[in-house]
């Protein structure tokens, strides 16, 4: 996209509003001032650097008087609208806010730590918050218009974008910014409450054993923070494909292969799927295959890779419990172009899946691995689901004033994870692997997998 078309002039702000008409005509004077051809050919540290120069020029010249701090919040937001999202970059750039939710130009809520909360921010207008948006859509090469008034996209700095404008969008333009995600370490998850010690150890030989294993939860569960943080233990010299909708894990392996799927263009074409993704990786001598999340058809290309010699895949998928998740994979592989009957899909979940993941997110904002669970069913066999530990909260009691937190929020959830011997099958693959059974689980018999069944029921 050309500076010139980033480098806009709004229509001024009503006069109810004179910081926004500020912000209006200062931006205007200031595309007047400054040549397009010379500032295309610099960085976008040296574009903001030289706005703001030309600016304070300005406004020392022939601006209000202004105290030094009213004159910095000026230029502030003049060269946001400018170059940037304009009233949006504050929160872009606050470490915390992990999610932006625009509902129309007069309301806009966060998420931090977990907890969504409305922010005092407003856009002038409602055309102020499409050009937001539009300048938003087409560096991807989208438009967003009435003939197509949803539009997926992701920010160059990685920020996943959803856009849905009037008439599907009854409460005017709809804007969710989905933040980058940081890549944590499984310590600090711990740290953060996320898992445990003895957890770490069973995902981490799980993983090294070449387990497949399917992470599931909720939308803002923490799905992929886990799922980057479990590719960590994955040996450094193993060639590694991650396939993603939009590009979020940040692996630090060497021989990383990284795809992200491609939206339809302007005239509807090149599209290129998830599902085309996983099938062309097959032929890229993968010895890993990791997908971002399943959500299509291409799960039964997932399921297949898993089951043909393509051992220690990792994936997500939306589900609220771990034998939600079974279903959820069985609905979305029953999605692909080939028709297959339902003994043919348990089948081949059966063959590929190895354990799940199920991650929550309780009332106060917390994020936990909830429960993990061994699928322990093969072939022809009904779905046997094995529960190796799970996450147990303490009841609230009636006076639920003790547990609230120190704003008066949500009550703080506590409990603790109660832990199950593991499925004799599991252990011996770990121990053929050179992994130890953590020894918060032993191995079951088969009479304490009777039990096991009977007590995570």
């Amino acid at each position: 996209m050309s500076l010139k078309a980033r480098i806009v002039a709004p229509e001024p702000a009503g006069e109810d509003n004179q910081d926004g008409h500020l912000v209006a005509v200062y931006r205007a004077k200031l595309l007047e001032e400054i040549d397009l051809a010379e500032m295309s050919a610099l960085t976008a540290a040296e574009r903001r650097s030289r706005l703001e120069r030309v600016l304070g020029h300005l406004i020392s010249r022939e601006g209000p008087v202004l105290s030094t701090a009213e004159r910095a919040q000026l230029i502030r937001r003049v060269v946001d609208e400018a170059l940037g999202l304009g009233v949006l970059e504050p929160l872009l750039e606050d470490a915390s806010v992990t999610e932006i939710m625009v509902n129309g130009p007069d309301q806009v809520y966060v998420e931090r730590h977990g907890r969504v909360e409305p922010v005092p921010v407003r856009f002038a207008s409602h055309e102020q918050l499409m050009q937001t948006i539009e300048r938003i859509v087409s560096t991807v090469n989208r438009r967003v218009d009435e003939s197509n008034p949803m539009v997926d996209a992701r920010l160059p700095t990685g920020e996943r974008v959803n856009v849905i404008i009037p008439p599907l969008a009854l409460n005017g333009a709809t804007l969710t910014i989905r933040r980058f995600p940081r890549a944590y370490t499984l310590a600090e998850l711990i740290g953060a409450g996320t898992l445990d010690e003895q957890m770490l150890m069973l995902l981490a030989g799980l993983v090294r054993a070449k387990f497949n294993v399917v992470v599931s939860g909720a939308t803002g569960a923490g799905k992929t923070t886990l799922l980057n943080a479990l590719s960590g233990l994955i040996p450094d010299g193993e060639r590694i494909i991650t396939v993603e909708d939009a590009a979020e894990l940040q692996l630090q392996q060497t021989h990383v292969i990284r795809l992200e799927s491609r939206p339809p263009n302007v005239e509807g074409k090149g599209r290129i799927t998830i599902r085309d993704l996983v099938r062309n990786s097959l032929r890229m001598r993968p010895d890993r295959i990791i997908v971002g999340e399943v959500r299509g058809g291409e799960t039964l290309d997932m399921l297949q890779a898993m089951s043909t010699g393509h051992d220690g895949s990792l994936a997500t998928v939306h589900a609220n419990s771990a034998e939600d998740a079974l279903m959820r994979l069985q609905t979305l592989a029953s999605m692909s172009d080939v028709a297959l009957p339902f003994e043919a899909l348990r089948d081949q979940i059966n063959s590929a899946v190895d354990c799940l993941v199920q991650l929550t997110r309780h009332a106060d904002g917390t994020r936990r691995i909830s429960e993990i669970a061994l699928l322990d069913s093969r072939g022809h066999e009904d779905y046997r689901l094995v529960t190796a530990c799970r996450f147990e909260a303490e009841p609230m009691g009636a006076d639920l004033s003790q547990a609230l937190g120190e704003q008066g929020g949500p009550p703080t959830v506590r409990g603790a994870v109660r832990y199950f011997p593991l499925p004799r099958r599991v252990a011996q693959r770990l121990f053929m692997a050179g992994e130890p059974t953590p020894p918060a689980f032993g191995v079951a018999t088969t009479d304490d997998q009777l039990a096991t069944r009977k007590a995570a029921s």
